[in-house]
């Protein structure tokens, strides 16, 4: 079965409320590249009037996470995910639809093939770019992500 946005944003909805609920949603995923949005609302907001640093980072790490949790799966292996660790750089206010966008597929290729063939945990950097309406980036987030088998 293949992962599909709708499939995330479902997951979402019952095992991310948080998330769900401030407006996180995939947009696009395939292996190599996944897009979410998160839409500056009320519900969302910080005192400044615009959209609080959480919220950015549950949508960066969707964007960069559920390119794992895909791979992971399609590996037909027994692997657990967790951040390690995260970095994150503030550019501009966040009002209005943010993008989130990963282009780092490919590094969760290889860390699933070396912690298979060895039974090491890996651990890898991801990073995923918020973008405004207009492209300009407001904000930049990297997550460290850790592997191994259970």
């Amino acid at each position: 079965m293949k992962l599909t946005a709708s499939k995330l944003n479902t997951f979402a909805m019952f095992k991310l409320p948080s998330a769900w609920l401030a407006g996180v949603r995939v947009k696009e995923i395939n292996d190599f590249y996944c897009t979410t949005t998160v839409r500056h609302r009320w519900m969302n907001q910080n005192p400044f009037n615009s959209m609080f640093w959480a919220v950015q980072g549950m949508a960066a790490e969707l964007s960069t996470g559920a390119m794992v949790i895909g791979k992971i799966k399609d590996s037909n292996q027994r692997i657990s995910m967790l951040v390690a660790q995260n970095k994150a750089v503030f550019t501009k206010k966040a009002r209005g639809r943010i993008t989130f966008e990963c282009h780092q597929g490919d590094l969760i290729d290889h860390a699933i093939l070396k912690t298979i063939s060895t039974g090491e945990g890996q651990t890898f950097w991801m990073q995923s770019t918020g973008k405004d309406k207009q492209g300009d980036v407001v904000s930049i987030f990297d997550f460290e992500w850790t592997i191994k088998l259970k």
